[in-house]
């Protein structure tokens, strides 16, 4: 019976080993493998992806994932340069390019990247007056980018992109903005006017020009209006006759005359 009993114990330890000393990581995944508390730099090269096999009780194993993490900073009450308080929440994309150092350098790079983009957050856009805030994104968050990436670097981890979402005004500063917007397109509209109105008043001089230099351009011009209107309104108009249209028939009266 002890001879019999003897394979079986060996099957179920060997069967306890696999199950204990396989792992099976994801082409997203590495693992970093630490031989009796250390880094050996022959298990360096055996961090996957694929079936990775360790000794129980002597290796053990992290994983870490390689994909890009997008993770949403909290609203932080900011205030602005020019002491506007606001509340301002952002999202931040980054990926582990070195496992070995996301677990050695820092005890939790996912916790320790929110509270650095937390705090840069704050530091950064404190910096900047309301109107660059609302204004200038894309130059705001090349900053953000640039300050965070440079503080997570020694953890091994790349941040690729920051984006400012949500800027809470207060009640009151909403008030103020709307008031100047509206400040802004009553001034547009007024400067448009303008520019019409001293085009205009080119074009008549122009026009003014012309009819001094041909004056029968004007009663040209008096016939063509008269035809509008008689097209326009199927009535009877009274209209003067300006002297100088009658000048030719008058003066040949008068020719008569003295004959």
């Amino acid at each position: 019976m002890e001879l019999l009993s003897f394979p079986i114990i060996l099957i179920i330890l060997i069967i306890i080993f696999l199950f204990n000393g396989i792992r099976i990581l994801k082409e997203y995944e590495r693992g970093v493998i630490f031989r009796l508390g250390r880094i050996s730099q022959a298990l360096v090269g055996r961090n996957g992806p694929g079936l990775i096999i360790i000794i129980p009780g002597i290796d053990k194993m992290v994983r870490v994932s390689l994909r890009t993490v997008a993770m949403e900073v909290p609203p932080q009450d900011i205030i602005t340069r020019d002491n506007v308080t606001v509340k301002v929440s952002a999202v931040i994309y980054f990926r582990v390019l070195d496992p070995q150092k996301a677990i050695l350098q820092v005890e939790n790079y996912l916790y320790a990247t929110s509270q650095i983009s937390q705090t840069t957050l704050r530091s950064v856009l404190g910096q900047n007056l309301l109107d660059d805030l609302l204004s200038k994104r894309e130059e705001i968050n090349a900053g953000l980018q640039r300050v965070i990436d440079q503080q997570t670097e020694p953890w091994g981890i790349k941040v690729g992109t920051v984006e400012v979402k949500n800027v809470d005004l207060p009640q009151e500063m909403m008030r103020a903005i709307a008031k100047q917007a509206e400040a802004e397109r009553e001034r547009r509209a007024k400067v448009i006017h303008a520019e019409g109105e001293f085009q205009a008043s080119q074009k008549l001089a122009d026009a003014g020009g012309v009819i001094a230099q041909n004056p029968i351009a004007l009663q040209l011009r008096y016939f063509q209006t008269l035809t509008e209107i008689a097209v326009e309104k199927n009535s009877t108009i009274i209209f003067p006759v300006p002297l100088e249209f009658l000048e030719p028939f008058l003066k040949g009266k008068r020719d008569e005359k003295r004959e």
